[in-house]
């Protein structure tokens, strides 16, 4: 029960934007350090809109390249930004206009979700080492693993279950029955 006697609302999860779903999509191990770069970049451009020397990315620069160009995904980021290409590398349009708002909170908002993940994953990896050296709770996941796909083979269960007539009700003794409270004339 939630407070004051009011059950908790279904939180139903809004739609990942496609900046989001672009933002969620680079691998784990490299994440953290792109999305870094990334925000560097957003944030020059949101704090110095109009200077053309952060509207310019060189995909030949090593830092970049290391960080943006050979991570699978990242380049895709920056075009849903906005970014497109130039023969020198990516180029943002005078026309665009970053936003703190939705570009660096979205980079923040994806930071989270990436140590989030991290953390699952260490306990993915630490259950793993602790069935490693326990070779009977194996054999007991395994069994019970089995016995759920044997359930779901027999499929659903399509008939209800019908009452039985267990006899002429409750065998209930009282006070009375045993003499107690009565009394015996006297």
């Amino acid at each position: 029960m939630g407070y004051a006697g009011y059950s908790p609302g279904n939180q139903v999860a809004d739609k990942l934007t496609p900046l989001q779903q672009a933002l969620r999509a680079l691998p784990l191990s490299q994440a953290t350090e792109t999305l870094d770069i990334i925000e560097k970049l957003t944030r020059n451009v949101t704090r110095n809109p109009t200077e053309d020397k952060f509207r310019k990315i060189k995909l030949s620069n090593p830092k970049i390249a290391a960080a943006i160009t050979d991570v699978p995904y990242a380049v895709d980021i920056l075009k849903e930004m906005g970014w497109v290409e130039d023969p020198e590398g990516l180029v943002l349009p005078a026309s665009v206009r970053l936003a703190h708002e939705t570009e660096v909170v979205g980079i923040i908002d994806a930071r989270d979700f990436y140590k989030k993940e991290a953390e699952a994953q260490k306990r993915r990896e630490a259950m793993a080492r602790k069935l490693a050296d326990d070779p009977e709770k194996e054999a007991l996941l395994k069994k019970a693993e089995m016995d759920r796909k044997e359930k779901e083979a027999e499929g659903p269960v399509l008939h209800g279950s019908k009452a039985k007539k267990l006899g002429d009700g409750s065998n209930i003794m009282t006070a009375g029955d045993l003499g107690i409270g009565k009394s015996s004339g006297g």
